[in-house]
């Protein structure tokens, strides 16, 4: 950091079976680092010829399946050696992945060849700069298979209480961080004339006011969560308890 002046982006790169969460998760803590430095994107390449025979991989108990891992984690997936494998294939490999994270993109490639300009200043983990590209990032469009690690996506209108989010949110990282991979959203909270823009990993949070809500514009809630044995209705239920209307409803 100290000879910023000489470089564009930093490239951090994992071995193969890395965990990436202690990565991201360095852009949280450490004071530092996140004054001088924000986390663009994580990106995960993954070879469409063998993909599926990692991801069907029986673990022993207790073991993670480090390929599911990787793909939760990421913003961006280079499907890379779609060269060696039919359209079937690619199409088997790709509802995998979107099984799994249904809003990342995904990059079909060869010899891992992509153009930069869609993996480097993408700004993937900025969420408020990612909506005005893709306004539908953070919805489902597609049924999720029931796989140990999927997607839960939630919309829902009008504006949430802050103290019932804190209190909510704190309780559900706090008992089930360790298996929310990633979390992210775009909250409209009473009082508030701005988006609240949070992006999460296992239990650490961060967030910040994003763009101003339009005149006119509805207050739509939208989240995202990304982790294994997810309990939708229970997500479902906890997050419309925070609207401020839930407590007068009560």
């Amino acid at each position: 950091m100290r000879r910023r002046e000489k470089f564009d982006h930093i490239l951090i790169e994992t071995t193969g079976l890395a965990d990436p969460a202690p990565v991201a998760q360095t852009f949280f803590m450490d004071d530092e680092i996140a004054a001088q430095l924000r986390l663009d994107a994580i990106i995960t390449l993954v070879d469409a010829a063998h993909v599926l025979q990692h991801l069907n991989e029986v673990k022993p108990e207790g073991v993670e399946n480090e390929a599911v891992e990787q793909i939760a984690f990421a913003d961006r997936i280079v499907l890379n050696k779609t060269d060696l494998v039919d359209e079937t294939t690619i199409a088997e490999v790709e509802a995998r992945v979107k099984a799994i994270n249904a809003p990342v993109q995904i990059l079909r490639a060869r010899n891992a060849e992509v153009d930069l300009k869609q993996i480097l200043d993408v700004g993937a983990f900025d969420l408020d700069r990612v909506l005005k590209d893709d306004p539908s990032f953070l919805t489902e469009t597609e049924h999720q298979h029931d796989t140990t690690v999927t997607s839960v996506g939630i919309e829902l209108d009008g504006e949430v209480d802050d103290a019932r989010l804190n209190a909510w949110l704190g309780n559900l990282l706090r008992t089930k961080g360790a298996d929310i991979f990633r979390s992210k959203g775009i909250l409209a909270i009473a009082g508030s004339s701005r988006q609240y823009v949070f992006q999460g990993v296992h239990m650490l949070l961060m967030g910040e006011e994003g763009a101003q809500w339009r005149a006119g514009e509805p207050h739509r809630n939208r989240l995202v969560f990304i982790g294994r044995n997810l309990d939708r209705d229970e997500l479902e239920r906890g997050f419309a308890d925070c609207l401020a209307t839930a407590g007068a409803a009560a």
